[in-house]
């Protein structure tokens, strides 16, 4: 593998829905997730990680290194236990303090989504924390956002005898959002706990690109990512409070009922600031 990111960044990211649900609320009737107070659309920061593990589990397919903690149908002590059975170590769930270190530092070797987001794997087979070098907050719509409820039908009824021809169905669509989305990389977490290299920021990179290209259903409708604003620090530790960078990337809708992303106007103010450079990878 490739060396330990050395510095800091943030980034800011822009995707759209188009007549889709682009995360929905199962408190809700899985209606598309909304702040109640601003009618502003909501995509949680698990939901984006999860396209980001499938895209890496579709990419990679497995390779060393590259494999993915949490995958559905695979208990999460069966990961753990990976660890104890390659390094010889009887399962507990109080291991030695130098055993743990060696339990830990093999689920970030083996395990791209520890070493990217962390773990808690302090389980009955315990492996750990781990804080992750990489976080996200909320996605979040520039704009209120229209949730709409379609009704549907289905000419095959469900059991035999029944006497109707068709059935009844609901879809639960964002007839279009622009939706942005903020993130932070620590290198100093990846060079104390994780081992996040720069290989893995490239491999995120083109994750967060081309997550929905392989994440296309039907009650998605069309999502697209459609920015990748980075902002690259030259130290370790940042020389520029995040805030201030997300404040330079401005998303500003230009006519009233936004349907499509050339309805709004994104721009970047001038990163003059030393030790700060701007890259749009997208």
């Amino acid at each position: 593998m490739s060396k330990i990111i050395e510095n800091r960044y943030e980034f800011v990211l822009l995707f759209d829905v188009e007549n889709g649900n682009p995360n929905g609320d199962p408190d809700a009737g899985n209606m598309p997730r909304i702040d109640p107070e601003t009618g502003h659309g909501i995509v949680t920061d698990v939901c984006i990680k999860r396209k980001v593990r499938n895209y890496v589990d579709l990419v990679k397919n497995g390779q060393e290194g590259y494999e993915i903690y949490v995958t559905e149908g695979i208990a999460l002590n069966t990961q753990h236990a990976k660890a104890y059975n390659n390094l010889g170590i009887e399962v507990t769930n109080k291991p030695e303090k130098e055993q743990l270190k060696l339990l830990t530092a093999f689920m970030c070797h083996h395990f791209f989504d520890i070493r990217t987001f962390g773990a808690v794997m302090s389980t009955k087979v315990n492996c750990g924390t781990v804080r992750g070098p990489i976080q996200m907050n909320f996605a979040k719509s520039v704009d209120p956002i229209f949730q709409q409820e379609i009704t549907i039908t289905r000419v095959a009824i469900t059991k035999e005898g029944e006497d109707k021809e068709t059935e009844m169905g609901r879809k639960h669509i964002v007839p279009y959002g622009l939706y942005r989305m903020e993130g932070y990389i620590s290198a100093n977490l990846a060079q104390a706990i994780t081992s996040f290299n720069e290989d893995d920021l490239e491999l995120l990179w083109e994750a967060l690109i081309n997550m929905f290209e392989h994440d296309h259903a039907a009650a998605r409708g069309k999502m697209t990512t459609r920015k990748l604003i980075v902002f690259r620090h030259d130290s370790i530790f940042g020389n520029m409070p995040s805030h201030l960078l997300f404040d330079k990337v401005k998303v500003e809708k230009q006519v009233d009922v936004p349907r499509a992303f050339s309805d709004y106007q994104v721009s970047i103010d001038d990163v003059t600031e030393e030790g700060v450079t701007l890259i749009e990878k997208l």
